[in-house]
């Protein structure tokens, strides 16, 4: 032990080759967490939570008396993701919800993509959401507003070359999306924000703000399509890891180099820009993932997740004796098919994050285990020795690649939500991400709420819709927020019927070809943020009877415990 020795290797043609060997003891303790339960750190967290969401729900019910723990209903946020849109809209809806005297009711806030922009920001302040939410907005409106030309200026180029390079001396890989990170980052801050994913741990400590979680996804590197072979990755403060798996590592630890559950190397941990560029990550596409958003439609989608389905459910043996790569594929294994198969599938601007799976023989008779079944996406689940821990590197990317919703982390075991509110930031379909994470979901036996909008609301969305199923106890209560103009059109406020003047103010312009609230548009005029922050603040707070009354069914649910234990296939 800690004695080097040098073995000569007889080569042949190559004299003097040597091998030089040293063993050195490894710590007993994995610096990974294997497990499917909540980290120790969470539960606490939970514990003081409910303190705040009971003394919320106290004054928002008008009950006359204390709820005890086991009575208070675990209430999440679930924000899809949109770029500024959604980014402007999320803070509309928090302002509302800060309003109507219901953020403290939240327990858990999840976002995906532009999101995790308003949240990464908000959870700078540990105390954010006891606080007048206008210093954020004013903050935000201000760097949307500004020109993104400076971003790009040749001394922004020079430091972000600057902290690539240092970055890359302290170990850590370098690609395209580690610009686009810094890139993003003087866009939406002007300056760099020196500031970590676990120091957020700070606005936890009292339980005086909702737990946050962010959501990626990862995929392959090469030989695959996105939809064909994706793993949810879910951050919080506490930890980074595989819900599919059961695997993670603390916050601090993610970007270090691990093997076999050991930590090897430890890295300074990354400033949550990189993490952000990750969230955001729209440059790890192939030309197969870009002909499927070209090509794409909710039938498409559909029936693409029905055939996995499908295929999932076949036996292990069916699976052994015909892959479903080759059958996918139907090639000879020529050089030239392989050449064109790698043309469609490589993705030249990948994202690289050390592998803290690497070594680890997580595939032990996976297949019996629930959770780990719950979580399965793909067919490589039946030859563990393609699957995420036998690769170097993780290749993270938006989740919005597969699905527009960050709704994965709010069916972790332990987190027995009782009430939903999906924020959707989507331009057109309103219901289509919800539907389609629904289907999801089912899939996969978590409880989810029937998503059946009618005809009207098809043609005509409000601005909040519920949705529940009675034959699924176990299912949360869903309130759904599409962006949607309806009767903002007409109404200052809630009841306030607007006057003439006021008129201009409504014309929120979501669905033309002129809309300023496109994707990739990243500088607002003022009055488009203003708008549009507007309107996401009235249709919440329009809306405050429905979300009330979500609010007393969720508790009487929990208080009745009407609802039977998960069962998972």
């Amino acid at each position: 032990m800690g004695k080097e020795v040098t073995v000569n290797v007889p080569v042949i043609n190559t004299p003097g080759v040597r091998l030089q060997l040293k063993a050195e003891g490894c710590p007993k303790e994995l610096a990974v967490r294997l497990g499917y339960d909540l980290c120790a750190e969470e539960k606490a967290f939970l514990s003081r939570r409910k303190r705040v969401v009971a003394r919320a729900l106290k004054q928002a019910l008008q009950l006359d008396r204390d709820l005890q723990e086991d009575e208070v209903p675990v209430v999440g946020i679930m924000a899809t993701g949109g770029g500024a849109r959604a980014m402007t809209s999320l803070y509309g809806h928090l302002l509302a919800l800060k309003k109507l005297g219901l953020l403290d009711c939240v327990t858990y806030f999840s976002g995906i993509s532009g999101s995790t922009w308003a949240m990464a920001h908000l959870y700078g302040d540990p105390e954010w959401s006891q606080k007048d939410l206008e210093g954020p907005i004013k903050y935000a409106r201000e760097h949307l507003a500004k020109s993104k030309l400076e971003a790009f200026s040749p001394e922004r180029l020079a430091s972000y070359r600057q902290e690539l390079e240092l970055r890359a001396k302290q170990g850590y890989p370098t690609t395209f999306v580690d610009l686009w990170a810094l890139v993003l980052e003087s866009m939406l801050h002007g300056q760099v924000m020196d500031q970590k994913l676990s120091e957020q741990r700070a606005a936890l400590e009292q339980g005086q703000n909702p737990l946050p979680l962010y959501l990626s996804l990862n995929v392959k590197e090469n030989n695959l399509e996105t939809l064909d072979f994706k793993e949810w990755v879910e951050f919080s403060p506490y930890e980074v890891g595989f819900p599919k798996y059961g695997a993670f590592v603390p916050t601090e630890l993610f970007g270090s180099e691990f093997f076999m559950g050991r930590l090897m190397r430890r890295l300074p941990e990354s400033r949550i820009c990189f993490l952000e560029g990750i969230w955001s990550n729209i440059f790890s596409l192939n030309l197969l993932d870009a002909w499927y958003d070209l090509t794409n439609s909710g039938d498409t989608w559909k029936q693409h997740i029905k055939d996995k389905i499908r295929n999932l459910e076949e036996s292990p043996a069916s699976l052994t004796t015909s892959s479903w790569l080759e059958a996918s594929w139907m090639e000879p294994g020529t050089a030239l098919a392989k050449a064109f198969k790698g043309f469609l599938t490589s993705r030249p601007l990948h994202q690289h994050s050390c592998n803290f799976l690497r070594g680890l023989q997580l595939h032990q008779d996976y297949c019996s285990h629930k959770d780990f079944s719950t979580w399965a996406d793909c067919q490589l689940d039946s030859t563990p020795g393609q699957l995420t821990p036998q690769e170097p590197w993780l290749c993270l990317v938006d989740v919005g690649y597969f699905l527009n919703t960050s709704c994965p982390s709010m069916f972790r075991p332990g987190r027995r939500l009782d009430l939903i509110l999906s924020l959707d930031y989507s331009l057109s379909a309103p219901f289509e991400a919800l539907q389609q994470t629904e289907l999801y979901c089912r899939a996969r036996g978590l409880p989810f709420p029937r998503v059946d909008p009618s005809p009207q609301d098809q043609r005509q969305p409000t601005e909040c819709h519920l949705f529940s199923d009675p034959t699924c106890p176990d299912a949360p209560v869903l309130l759904h927020f599409p962006l949607v103009n309806a009767s903002f059109k007409d109404h200052s406020a809630p009841g306030v019927q607007r006057s003439p003047a006021e008129l201009p103010a409504s014309q929120v312009d979501l669905t033309g070809t002129t809309s300023p609230y496109y994707l990739f548009n990243m500088t607002y005029k003022e009055e488009d943020f203003d708008h549009l922050l507007q309107l996401s603040d009235y249709n919440v707070r329009n809306s405050q009877d429905a979300i009330l009354q979500a609010l007393r069914t969720a508790m009487e649910h929990r208080a009745l415990g009407t609802r039977p234990p998960t069962v998972r296939n």
